[in-house]
């Protein structure tokens, strides 16, 4: 039997839940769980005066519920097991994780996925901005495992991320994949500007509309990535929306950022007009 986690509160102040985790909690017991420290704004208290919990933690399997719009650092450093989340969720969700899956079925706010290094995590909903990114001051972000939005996000997407993949079905606000090193980021729907800017390495698909390009990237040629296929059925097989137009079309490819010695790669459908300026 699976743990179900039930959100009691009505509070409107934030609650910070990192401790709570599937991989944690599995060696302790139900009355051991609803003693474990989380904080209620900058108060410590324990996980069961706002939690009503009910199951069976050794199974690894967790279902939250209720309005957790304002509770924050849900799957934090999760490694195993999976989290079920009926409804919204706050900022840092699945933030440092390095396995397991999280499964959201409404909205997620900022950081999802904040410096990922392993695992599988899927929103439904929409994201806010810094999907997949590093926090600030550290020079690495997202550094493996799979992001997956099925609806809009907002700015700097993977900022500094270093492998994996994230992928956007809606639209994605400025400055996609912003000083990133290597991984791959797709947006389906539209963007905002200055997509790439200080990029080293890694791939960058916009498949919307978007504005410019930076004049710091220079179109390379026109071909059919042979990763396309295998990255767009994997995103199929989870019930994500692939436009049936992108399947085995070709792509122009766009070299930059040149500041940054022009290894990194913006992929646009040969469909569009072209971006740079």
């Amino acid at each position: 039997m699976s743990i179900t986690v039930q959100y009691s509160s009505k509070t409107h102040i934030p609650v910070e839940v990192e401790s709570i985790t599937p991989c944690r909690c599995r060696e302790l017991s139900l009355t051991e769980i609803l003693k474990l420290p989380i904080f209620h704004g900058n108060e410590e208290t324990e996980f069961g005066n706002l939690f009503d919990v009910v199951g069976h933690p050794g199974d690894e399997h967790w279902n939250w519920e209720g309005d957790l719009s304002g509770v924050h650092w849900l799957g934090t450093s999760m490694s195993s097991g999976s989290i079920v989340i009926e409804g919204d969720a706050g900022r840092h969700l699945g933030s440092q994780m390095s396995g397991g899956k999280i499964k959201v079925t409404g909205n997620v706010s900022d950081w999802l996925g904040g410096e990922l290094t392993g695992g599988h995590i899927e929103v439904h909903g929409n994201a806010g901005h810094l999907v997949g990114s590093a926090y600030r001051g550290s020079p690495v972000g997202m550094t493996g495992g799979w992001i997956m939005v099925h609806g809009s996000a907002g700015n700097e997407i993977g900022h500094s991320m270093r492998r994996g993949l994230i992928a956007i079905g809606g639209d994605s606000g400025d400055l996609v994949g912003f000083n990133m090193r290597a991984g791959t980021i797709f947006v389906f729907g539209d963007s905002g500007i200055r997509h790439g800017a200080g990029m080293k390495r890694g791939t960058i698909g916009l498949f919307g509309k978007t504005g410019d390009l930076l004049p710091t990237f220079r179109m390379g040629c026109q071909y059919l990535p042979p990763m396309m296929k295998p990255i767009f059925d994997r995103l199929i097989t989870h019930g994500f929306e692939v436009p049936k137009h992108l399947s085995g079309s070709e792509f122009n490819l766009y070299h930059g950022d040149l500041l940054e010695g022009g290894r990194g790669e913006i992929l646009r459908p040969s469909g569009l007009m072209n971006d740079l300026p």
